[in-house]
């Protein structure tokens, strides 16, 4: 017999990439058998959920994270039919966008794929460039610009647009829309990492847009001229489907313990448990683990085992944002007529008033109201202001009051006349958004080839593969998968 006559496993962080590991550590869709292992999730924050969170705003309870995910991707369809709640799943009720442009609010153009054109007569209509940026683009249509290296295995991806498109492309579209997304720089963001087709079609001797235009799917004659929708979410909130999954983990017996934060691993030796997790008040002995923290939290804790993977988690850092979000009476707020949103470019600045000359601190507006029928209420709109990049650190050194002040002094630039909300709440994500450089992919190689050295131990969560609620469902499921294999398969 062994210390434990169970197998017992750690996940240290209750994100949803920790309890959707928990989730496959106890037997996944088929549920807990006698040979998967007990699992004891330990959480520094109050609560489980991550920034998967809800706010309370007048009444209403919305989310105070992510409020959709990319439909395209099957890990939330799949997770939430294996939970039953795929009947409360709605696809989102409006589709376009508007970005700041050239002194106004302007709809963006068709045939944007993260923000980079593929349709010259679109985007020549949309006027949301001027004429000698347009006329830029058209050269990517008459005399492209050959790639000047052979095979890249990375680059950056606004170098990329920019020697095919020109620098205003880069500016206006791209950098607003993918660098907003991540609350970083496309100036430094990784091409293989964050969207792989752009670095093959940036290569080719030919055109940048007809490349991506041929890597779009070619609808069927047979399928229905109903759009799929591009983002989905649950009728009660994401936040739903963190207390959802925390009820079936309860339900399987698995412990939480919140307010715990864990300071170091320990490998053991002989007869003692393979793993020791250590915070402050706690020590907890187990055959396996995950590390479901972010990159820099997770360096910390395996610094005594491996300072080597310690030093390649360190690699990747992080953003910190806020989102303030307002409750307005309708008729006070003018906003476009359709559309889920705005993009604001990053170098949009103040044209007046006490920040004149200032860079914008808001960097996109979203319409939640818009997206998601079941937040509608007659007479009233729902908006999101997103604040922050990794180049702008404003967004903690303000105080809740002024992030608050200044969302609405930058409202009143996009819009002119906007009144005084009804109700606003601000939302802070310190240290958030990992950032995907240059050469990522081979950073999270180096990464996970340590971790496989070390048994029955995995890492999950957005600084790895993808960012977004999807990847990270996918992330956390594969490493549940790992460390229950690897436990499963201990000697008796």
């Amino acid at each position: 017999m062994t210390w434990r006559e169970r197998p017992n496993v750690v996940v240290v962080g209750a994100g949803i990439s920790g309890l959707t590991a928990a989730y496959e550590l106890t037997g996944g869709a088929q549920g807990p058998s006698d040979h998967t292992p007990s699992v004891t999730i330990l959480e520094a924050s109050e609560q489980p959920g991550g920034k998967i969170q809800s706010v309370l705003l007048d009444g209403r309870i919305l989310d105070a994270g992510p409020d959709g995910v990319l439909a395209r991707r099957p890990e939330i369809a799949v997770l939430c039919r294996e939970l039953g709640i795929d009947h409360h799943l709605v696809p989102i009720a409006a589709k376009g966008a508007s970005v700041y442009a050239r002194g106004q609010v302007r709809a963006l153009p068709d045939g944007l794929i993260f923000g980079i054109p593929t349709d010259p007569k679109a985007l020549r209509s949309s006027r949301v460039l001027s004429r000698a940026g347009y006329l830029r683009v058209l050269r990517d249509r008459f005399a492209p610009v050959p790639s000047s290296r052979g095979h890249l295995q990375d680059r950056a991806i606004g170098s990329l647009v920019e020697t095919k498109l020109g620098k205003e492309v880069v500016t206006v579209l791209v950098d607003p829309m993918l660098g907003g997304i991540n609350a970083g720089r496309v100036a430094e963001m990784s091409a293989a990492a964050v969207y792989p087709p752009l670095l093959e079609a940036a290569q080719q001797r030919g055109s940048l847009m007809a490349a991506l235009r041929a890597q779009l799917p070619v609808p069927s004659t047979e399928e229905t001229t109903q759009e799929s929708p591009a983002f989905t979410t649950l009728d009660g909130g994401m936040h739903s489907l963190i207390a959802t999954l925390v009820d079936v983990l309860l339900e399987r017996s698995v412990q939480f313990k919140c307010n715990t934060s864990v300071s170091d691993l320990v490998r053991g030796r002989g007869s003692h448990a393979p793993w020791t997790v250590n915070s402050q008040t706690t020590t907890t002995p187990a055959d396996g683990v995950v590390i479901a923290v972010p990159a820099q939290q997770a360096a910390t804790l395996v610094k005594g085992i491996d300072e080597e993977l310690s030093s390649l988690l360190h690699t990747i850092d992080y953003a910190s944002v806020a989102i303030v979000t307002f409750i307005f009476n309708e008729h006070d707020l003018p906003l476009p007529e359709s559309g889920t949103g705005v993009l604001i470019p990053p170098e949009t600045s103040h044209a007046s008033g006490d920040h004149a000359g200032e860079r914008f601190l808001s960097t996109a507006l979203t319409f939640l109201d818009r997206k998601w029928p079941h937040l509608n209420v007659d007479g009233q709109i729902v908006l999101r202001v997103h604040m922050g990049r990794i180049d702008d650190t404003r967004t903690i050194e303000l105080s809740d009051d002024e992030l608050t002040a200044r969302a609405r002094e930058e409202l009143a630039l996009l819009f002119q006349d906007v009144g005084s909300p009804l109700a606003s709440v601000v939302t802070r994500w310190e240290t958030s958004l990992p950032q995907y450089r240059v050469n990522h992919l081979m950073r999270v190689a180096a990464i996970e080839n340590a971790v496989h050295r070390f048994p029955a131990l995995a890492v999950a969560g957005a600084a790895y593969r993808g960012v977004g609620v999807p990847a990270c469902i996918a992330s956390g499921r594969a490493a549940g998968i790992t460390v229950r294999e690897a436990v499963e398969s201990l000697p008796a």
